[in-house]
């Protein structure tokens, strides 16, 4: 029987740290679902489509990932997607409360079910997606960070005067 995970996120948009996670699993899963969640107590930058299309050309249309979205529990879409693995990334100890008590979670709820942590490639470390549209948001240096698709969809959608959705909180690019 094949391994399959599912790593699952918002991928608002998806960076080179999520890309780094999903190649690095391809050596260990045969494959990997990966979810695009669709949190209606988010307001992504990016539509659903939007998001679904950056993932597939940031991982060039490899054949062993397949991308889809869901709506509610991860156990639920792990179930349907034929997962027996969650993969999660760890960028720094803070992420690690928070993945932990969402895996006790989903043990709870789908004892089968099992979470993998990962930690990024130390390039990547310190890259997140909010960090990234921040970034782009005021025209900072994105190209190390994101596939040049992702790059390109983020400068279209920042391009001409001030972006809706500007950030409230304080800007690492100000």
């Amino acid at each position: 029987m094949p391994k399959v995970a599912l790593y699952a996120g918002s991928f608002d948009p998806i960076t080179n740290g999520h890309a780094d996670l999903i190649r690095r699993s391809l050596g260990f899963v045969d494959r990997l679902v990966v979810g695009v969640a669709v949190n209606i107590a988010k307001q992504p930058l990016f539509t659903v489509e939007e998001r679904m299309t950056l993932i597939r050309a940031a991982l060039d249309e490899d054949p062993r990932v397949e991308v889809r979205s869901f709506s509610g529990l991860v156990v639920n879409f792990a179930r349907e997607a034929g997962a027996q693995v969650v993969l999660r990334g760890l960028r720094a100890v803070a992420d690690f409360e928070y993945e932990y008590q969402m895996a006790l979670m989903n043990r709870h709820l789908a004892p089968q079910l099992e979470t993998m942590f990962m930690v990024p490639s130390l390039e990547v470390s310190y890259v997140s997606s909010s960090l990234v549209r921040e970034v782009a948001r005021f025209g900072g240096e994105i190209d190390q960070l994101v596939h040049p698709a992702v790059a390109q969809a983020l400068r279209a959608k920042f391009a001409g005067g001030s972006p809706t959705g500007a950030s409230t909180s304080p800007s690492v690019a100000r």
